[in-house]
């Protein structure tokens, strides 16, 4: 027996029941808490789960699954090429175009795999980073300056993020690649590298365009014939949660409503080619997953599918417990940072500004493209544009639930020395553009 992991797993099990135990329900702010947080995480399984998670979970099973060991480590392994490694993880990224947590199970599919720890951490970071429709977005809706030093701030990162982590952990990866070399020669794959590249692009493809993100822009009309501009926020069974774009009544321009669906008359689209595609996304999805089930039937055995499904599972065990988890707690602790007192703590661009818009970002859960409002709203209640920056880099690439599932992966030191990468380079880049161009 696992002495140690069984002390983990007790140490756990009593930190969640004294934390119950304790819990002072009658008090207002716990109470709007856990309601906040089963709304966030009910929005999560809604309209991210299938969606996005599911898919991910897919192609992290087909990597494992069909993509051939010899050539992961060809193109992302402790030996690689470096430049053809960190531009192929950040390629990956600029395409992909999704939040913290999707990005998850592919990176645990290529580390398995035997990737290099500084190729899957760049990854791991370009993937939700690197997001070409958020950078554009941040340019409109933020300012010119912010969505260039986002552009260029997220692609660095992605390669020094990448190039530390190999470096700091360059004797366990240098064991890694001789543990690899040592291993006999795998039998050869079935079919070529061309067919199964093809297949996970179907995959990818149906990930991207399911996942397609709806910037919510809209012009609200209530019951009572009240009109006003707003950001969808999330949505739940019964009510819609809004960032104001507008004064409304004692609500400011930044504030969040939440309203019943009875109390809204109709809601308005501004229509744009993001919400277009956004409009006709399962039609496309469908054509990518009628693709995905073609290539399945005509160029994979029967034992082949059934260890992709094995895998899938083995992967869904782990990851979705975590972020479930995480997704909860975010949604109660959000209650405790109102906005307001957020943006008094970063209203300058000194290093403490800089550094709590960091270690927000890295810890709080933005969905794809909602930390664009969110930033915006924080900026008109005083937020300095360099921590902005900060935030803007930190916050798409690490949150509390992904976090979890990265210290499940590669363990509690890699994790902690990368949360600290991601949290002093923003620190820094947002000082240094606060500096400049605040």
């Amino acid at each position: 027996m696992n002495w140690k992991a069984e002390w983990k797993i007790l140490a756990g099990l009593v930190g969640i029941f004294l934390v119950i135990y304790s819990l002072p329900l009658q008090n207002a702010k716990v109470q709007e808490g856990i309601q906040e947080a089963f709304r966030l995480l009910q929005w999560y399984a809604r309209n991210h789960t299938l969606a996005c998670i599911v898919p991910a979970l897919f192609i992290a099973g087909a990597i494992i699954t069909f993509l051939s060991q010899n050539s992961v480590m060809r193109y992302l392994g402790p030996r690689s090429n470096p430049v053809l490694a960190y531009a192929v993880a950040s390629v990956a990224g600029c395409v992909l175009a999704v939040c913290s947590c999707s990005v998850l199970p592919m990176f645990a599919g290529i580390y398995r795999l035997g990737a290099g720890l500084g190729p899957a951490t760049a990854f791991l970071y370009s993937g939700p980073a690197i997001n070409v429709l958020a950078i554009f977005l941040s340019a409109r809706v933020l300012g010119f300056s912010i969505g260039a030093g986002r552009a260029v701030g997220a692609v660095a990162f992605a390669v020094v993020i990448g190039l530390s982590m190999a470096w700091v952990f360059r004797r366990s990866e240098s064991e890694k690649a001789e543990a690899v070399m040592q291993m006999p020669e795998p039998e050869k794959p079935p079919r070529s590298i061309g067919r199964t590249g093809l297949f996970l692009a179907c995959m990818i493809l149906f990930l991207v365009f399911s996942d397609w993100f709806n910037p919510g822009n809209v012009v609200v009309e209530t019951s009572d014939g009240c009109q006003f501009k707003a950001v969808v926020i999330h949505e739940t069974k019964d009510a819609v949660r809004f960032q104001l774009e507008q004064d409304v009544g004692s609500d400011k321009a930044g504030d969040k409503i939440t309203l019943q669906k009875a109390e809204i008359a109709g809601t308005w689209e501004r229509k744009t080619w993001v919400l277009a595609i956004y409009h006709v996304r399962w039609y496309l999805a469908a054509l990518t997953a009628l693709a995905v089930l073609v290539i399945a039937w005509r160029w994979f055995e029967r034992d082949e599918i059934r260890e992709w499904m094995h895998n899938t599972w083995e992967f869904a065990k782990l990851l979705v417990p975590l972020l479930y988890a995480g997704v909860f707690v975010v949604g109660f602790v959000s209650v405790l940072l109102p906005e307001k007192q957020v943006a008094h703590w970063v209203g300058d661009n000194s290093i403490r500004s800089n550094l709590v818009a960091s270690v927000i970002g890295a810890f709080w859960y933005f969905a794809t493209l909602t930390e664009i409002p969110i930033t915006g709203a924080l900026m008109k209640l005083g937020m300095h544009k360099g921590p902005v920056l900060a935030l803007l880099l930190a916050g798409p690439a690490l949150s509390l639930p992904n976090i979890l599932v990265i210290r499940k992966v590669v363990g509690n030191i890699r994790t902690a020395v990368f949360i600290l990468l991601v949290v002093v380079m923003s620190t820094v880049a947002g000082l240094f553009f606060g500096a400049f161009w605040g």
